[in-house]
C-alpha cells in the first residue's frame, strides 16, 4: 500500500521508523533484531537507508597507495524486499543521486517496481567523505528535485529511451525530505522552502522532516509550507538523544538546534545512561505533544539501535 494511502485511511497518528543496512559481512538476522522488538507497535512503513560509496587507499608492495572504491552498507534494495516477505510491512528504500548515473537510477527503479516496492525516498544524499561538497556522479543527477523528476517520468512511462514501445509505467509513492530549520546549504529557510514547494509541484507526496528536538520549530515549518501551498502529509522525524557527545555531534552533522533546557538537564548527567533517560523522556514528551496535535505519523530514526525507540513507542502508542 503507498504511505499516503495509509495514512489517509488511517483513524490516529501510525508510527513508523529507519533502520541502517548492516556493515558488509554481517547477517541480515541484525536487521531482523533491530526490527522484531518494534513490532508490537504495528509500523505503517520501515525506511532503509542508502549509503554511497567510499574510498579507501590500500598500500601496495611496492609502497605506493592504490584508491579502492567500497560499499561499506550495502543491501538497501534486499533488506526492503526481505522486510516486505517476512513481516508484511511496506519497506521505503531511500534513493539518492550520488553513486548512480541516470541509467543505473532507470535500472534500481525498476528492480524496484519488480519487487512489487511502490514507495521510494528521494534524496539528493551526502557528499562522500573527505569531498568538501557534494559532487554528482557522471551522467548522474545534481540535485534531488532532478531524481524526483526521472521517478515522476517512469510513473508516466517515460524513460530513458525514446524508442521504448508502450512502456511499462511505475506507481512510486514518492517521499521528499523537509528541513525544519532549513538545510544547511540552503542560505535561508524560505529559499529552501522554496525548493521544496517545486518538488511538491513536480511530484512528491509526503514529506519526511530533518530530526528537531523542539515542536515549535516542526509546527512553525507545517505552518509556513501550508501558507505556501504545500498540503501534502508532513511526517516528522525524531531521534532521542543518547550520549553527551550528541549535543556538539548532532548540531555540526545535521545543523540543527538543540533547546537550552535539554542541554542543561544532559550536562547534569553523570554518564551517558542518564544522558538515555533524559533523552528518552524527552523523545516521549514531543512524541505526545505531536501526536495531541494530530500529526499523520511519528517516524524515529534509530539509527540502527531500538532499544530507545522501543521505550519511547511503549510510552505513546
Amino acid at each position: 500500500m503507498k504511505i499516503v494511502d495509509y495514512l489517509k485511511q488511517s483513524q490516529r497518528t501510525v508510527f513508523s521508523f529507519e533502520i541502517l543496512p548492516p556493515l558488509k559481512g554481517q547477517s541480515i538476522q541484525s536487521i531482523f533484531d533491530a526490527i522484531d522488538p518494534l513490532m508490537e507497535f504495528k509500523p505503517a512503513f520501515i525506511d532503509v537507508t542508502y549509503h554511497r560509496e567510499e574510498y579507501v587507499f590500500r598500500q601496495l608492495p611496492n609502497g605506493l597507495l592504490e584508491k579502492h572504491v567500497v560499499y561499506k552498507r550495502p543491501g538497501t534494495v534486499g533488506i526492503c524486499a526481505a522486510i516486505m516477505n517476512k513481516y508484511k510491512v511496506e519497506a521505503v528504500p531511500h534513493i539518492i543521486c550520488g553513486g548512480f548515473n541516470k541509467e543505473e537510477t532507470e535500472n534500481a527503479l525498476i528492480d524496484l517496481s519488480f519487487l512489487g516496492i511502490e514507495n521510494i525516498l528521494v534524496l539528493r544524499g551526502d557528499p562522500i567523505k573527505n569531498e568538501p561538497h557534494f559532487m554528482p556522479t557522471p551522467g548522474g543527477h545534481t540535485y534531488a528535485i532532478e531524481l524526483l523528476e526521472q521517478v515522476v517520468n517512469m510513473n508516466n512511462g517515460k524513460y530513458l529511451d525514446p524508442e521504448l514501445k508502450l512502456p511499462f509505467k511505475t506507481n512510486f509513492c514518492i517521499g521528499v525530505a523537509g528541513y525544519p530549520e532549513k538545510h544547511f546549504e540552503a542560505p535561508n529557510l524560505k529559499t529552501d522552502m522554496h525548493y521544496l514547494k517545486m518538488k511538491v509541484e513536480k511530484g512528491a507526496h509526503y514529506i519526511v522532516t530533518q530530526m528537531f528536538f523542539d515542536n515549535k520549530v516542526y509546527f512553525n515549518f507545517v505552518e509556513k509550507c501550508r501558507e505556501m501551498g504545500i498540503h501534502v502529509p508532513i511526517i516528522p522525524g525524531l531521534k532521542p538523544l543518547s550520549s553527551k557527545k550528541q549535543l556538539s555531534a548532532l548540531p555540526s552533522t545535521f545543523h540543527i538546534d538543540i533547546p537550552e533546557e535539554l542541554v542543561k538537564e544532559v550536562e547534569k548527567c553523570k554518564d551517558n545512561e542518564q544522558v538515555k533517560q533524559v533523552g528518552n523522556e524527552w523523545c516521549v514528551m514531543q512524541s505526545k505533544e505531536l501526536m495531541e496535535k494530530g500529526v499523520p505519523c511519528l517516524h524515529y530514526y534509530t539509527m540502527g539501535r531500538s532499544e530507545a525507540i522501543k521505550y519511547i513507542a511503549s510510552k505513546v502508542f
